[in-house]
């Protein structure tokens, strides 16, 4: 029996399976630094129980798509045991394409040990070196041709060792003025929005998640690309993917209702719900998505379910292969 609930790819409160508390089953999970124990000591191997538990609780019949934000550099959620990390352009900068892909790959292999199969990264915006834009150095460069190279190594690198990787923030944040996560930036000129999304077209592909990000351009306005069909599934640059929106508790989409957010980023061919932060927000959102139609949800929930019947078992927590991982990510991020 299928359910709307299966779209949430949903954050949650906790660091032991057993006080996890959600009133429905989601379909994916996304862990942030609130659920890892900071002792490096014991935090790894209690971020496994943590996950290992969720699995049989919620995915005892389909695994779960379990992500983290780990893309290095300032954004690095594993920073209390890992220690400070390059982010994706000092990667590009010194060392190019085949650095990006070896880093790609020492992520993999540190998140498959925790038990995750997605990790929300590379970021394939172009930089720009704005302050308030919140994207700054995790950009590899200005150039889209360049942030392909960057992002496209990193990505192969990653997946690699069975961790799917995520594009974001399509169509591009480049040239943006505010940080989406505290309101709706926007770009005036659709040559800039042509300009992001080119950076873009060389690494999706019909199986490849994607997140949308909150912003307004020419094309969408009044709404952000991440709730209008014509930026996501009819986008005019023909990526297809498995679309997902950035956060739907941020701030660039806070002028919706709950209802209109699910029922926009359905309509828009999102194949995912993402909402991260709080219990008000998942707990609305599954709601919301409880009374909309099964036209609206049936089909994303089918996708969904095949990306989640591919995703391959992580190998066993060993202590001694994480401290050999760690030893090479630390001597990687020495060098850097």
């Amino acid at each position: 029996m299928t359910s709307p609930h299966e779209l949430l790819w949903t954050g949650f409160r906790g660091l032991d399976a057993p006080e996890v508390d959600l009133p429905f089953t989601p379909g994916a999970l996304i862990l942030f630094a609130r659920n890892l124990d900071p002792d490096p000591e014991s935090g790894p191997a209690r971020c496994r129980a943590l996950i290992d538990g969720l699995q049989a609780r919620f995915g005892a019949g389909l695994p779960l798509a379990v992500a983290l934000d780990q893309e290095g550099g300032p954004v690095s959620r594993l920073r209390p045991w890992v220690g400070t990390t390059p982010p994706l352009r000092t990667i590009w900068t010194g060392g190019g394409a085949q650095a990006c892909g070896a880093w790609g790959r020492l992520w993999g292999e540190g998140l498959r040990l925790l038990g995750f199969n997605v990790d929300f990264a590379p970021v394939v915006d172009l930089w720009d070196g704005h302050p308030d834009a919140g994207i700054g150095d995790r950009a590899a460069s200005a150039d889209p041709a360049e942030v392909a190279a960057a992002a496209g190594a990193f990505l192969h690198g990653l997946e690699s060792t069975g961790v799917r990787g995520c594009l974001k923030h399509f169509p591009g944040l480049g040239g943006t003025t505010l940080d989406s996560h505290l309101g709706l930036p926007a770009l005036d000129a659709a040559s800039q929005v042509d300009r992001n999304a080119a950076a873009f077209i060389p690494l999706a592909h019909p199986d490849r998640l994607v997140m949308v990000a909150h912003l307004r351009t020419p094309a969408s306005a009044p709404l952000p690309a991440s709730l209008h069909r014509g930026s996501v599934a009819g986008n005019p640059w023909g990526i297809q993917g498995r679309f997902l929106p950035d956060d739907l508790e941020m701030g660039g989409c806070a002028d919706w209702t709950w209802d209109e957010r699910v029922r926009l980023s359905l309509e828009a061919g999102h194949q995912w719900l993402l909402v991260c932060q709080s219990p008000e927000g998942w707990t609305a959102c599954a709601d919301a998505a409880g009374r909309l139609p099964e036209s609206l949800w049936g089909a994303p929930v089918q996708a969904a379910r095949t990306l989640r019947r591919h995703l391959p078992p992580s190998p066993p927590f060993e202590p001694g292969a994480w401290d050999a991982w760690l030893k090479r990510l630390r001597s990687a991020a020495e060098k850097s």
